[in-house]
């Protein structure tokens, strides 16, 4: 009965994980295909004649090039922030004892709740009185710290035995010098989770790239995939190469470390 139970279960995930791919395994192949054959009835799955036009085209216009090196300057800035600080706070929120620490904890998980709509305008108004709008630091500035971030890696941190950063210090290491040679080679795993989901949500942003961004050639991909779409319009030849560019990135850096992404969401919860 058990066995029988697990098939249907492997069963029901089998058939929702392909109604998930589908659309991208779609979007990935007619990226290859002519634009008769795109709007051929009946459609057909695979392209007849594979061809790398699409790519050439796409990649020959305007400022698509332009876009991708914004979006990945932007994106590995801010998981290094990201990653840095909140590491840091984690390891003072989980280590240290002070006045206060539980206090502090708890307010930073509830700006969490705080809806991204109502934060637009002051970061606006404050990117407009800086001088940062239209800039790289202004892209990036609403996100160089996490509270998810400081939350996973305060979790994480809890599991590490105080009697290995005891011993440190006894040898007389600095807390920086622990931190960096004793802490961080232990939660690689979490470190590696942050920086995946990090990167992964900057490298899609869309709507703050777009009320920040002013000229073309500041455009996040997301950004600039929007005026291409409005600019080319029923060519989906060349929407589907361009969107299948976009998402590469992120799905390379998922599949190349997905082992850490189980491993850190796991361990972060194992002690409160």
């Amino acid at each position: 009965m058990r066995k029988i139970l697990n098939g249907v279960i492997y069963i029901i995930l089998g058939v929702v994980g392909i109604a998930m791919v589908f659309p991208f395994i779609w979007m990935l192949l007619s990226a290859f295909k002519t634009p008769a054959e795109i709007q051929a009835m009946p459609p057909t799955f695979l392209p007849r004649k594979p061809t790398l036009e699409n790519f050439r085209y796409v990649l020959s216009q305007g400022l698509f090039l332009r876009w991708y090196l914004n979006s990945l300057i932007v994106a590995l800035a801010v998981t290094a922030s990201v990653a840095l600080f909140s590491s840091l706070s984690g390891y003072a929120l989980a280590k240290f004892r002070f006045p206060g620490r539980k206090f502090i904890f708890i307010g930073i998980l509830s700006t969490m709740m705080v809806p991204l709509q109502m934060l637009i305008i002051p970061w606006y108004i404050a990117c407009v009185k800086l001088s940062l709008v239209d800039t790289f630091l202004g892209i990036a500035f609403p996100g160089l710290v996490s509270a998810f971030g400081v939350f996973l890696m305060r979790q994480f941190m809890l599991t590490l035995p105080d009697d290995l950063l005891d011993a440190a210090r006894i040898d007389g290491a600095s807390e920086l010098r622990i931190f960096f040679t004793v802490v961080i080679p232990l939660v690689k795993p979490a470190l590696a989770t942050l920086a995946i989901f990090t990167f992964i949500s900057n490298w899609d942003a869309f709507l703050w790239p777009l009320i920040i961004t002013s000229s073309p050639r500041m455009r996040t991909l997301p950004v600039g995939l929007q005026f291409f779409a409005d600019q080319f319009g029923v060519q989906y030849h060349y929407i589907m190469a361009a969107s299948s560019l976009v998402v590469l990135p992120a799905l390379l850096v998922f599949f190349a470390l997905q082992r850490q992404i189980i491993s850190g969401v796991t361990l972060s919860g194992l002690k409160e």
